[in-house]
């Protein structure tokens, strides 16, 4: 030990119940904070399942809409298309492929509209949080290496607006 004096300008040290106070106060803060996260989070998972249920109830419409498409306009389109092809020249052949071709094109149209519905049913953003909290990362289970920004694969890349 030194034989210099002491600073005597040094504050003494706070008391037991302050200290325990003070560690109190913070606790609650933390409770707090915890909390508030806790509604956030609640209320990011509500907000996706609102989500969901509206995309599957679209998704849904659109496929109603592709069946009946396909199953009661197509045949009064595709008899007024072959009686119109067949007075032009066409053989019955050509005729039934052109209107075949006709199908096709809408019902990839209608699974189109369907497929990019029901992607919003994935609850992309809870899953993005949950994964940022460590407590759903099953990506990290499957494949160690995420996907690229902007691939098929990555939820950010798809559009979640409108139509």
């Amino acid at each position: 030990m030194s034989d210099a004096p002491r600073d005597t300008d040094a504050p003494a040290p706070p008391d037991l119940a302050d200290t325990l106070k003070e560690v109190g106060a913070a606790g609650r803060a933390a409770y707090g904070s915890a909390k508030d996260t806790g509604r956030a989070l609640r209320g990011l998972v509500s907000a996706d399942f609102a989500l969901a249920r509206s995309a599957f109830g679209r998704g849904l419409a659109w496929a109603g809409i592709a069946i009946v498409f396909g199953a009661s306009a197509w045949l009064l389109v595709t008899g007024a298309l072959i009686a119109l092809m067949q007075r032009f020249g066409l053989s019955w052949f050509q005729s039934l492929s052109i209107a075949a071709l006709l199908s096709l094109a809408i019902t990839a149209f209608a699974v189109w509209k369907v497929g990019r519905y029901f992607d919003y049913t994935g609850m992309h953003a809870t899953r993005r949080q949950l994964s940022k909290l460590g407590l759903f990362d099953e990506d990290a289970a499957i494949d160690d290496d995420p996907p690229a920004a902007g691939t098929a694969h990555d939820p950010r890349a798809s559009d979640h607006g409108g139509a």
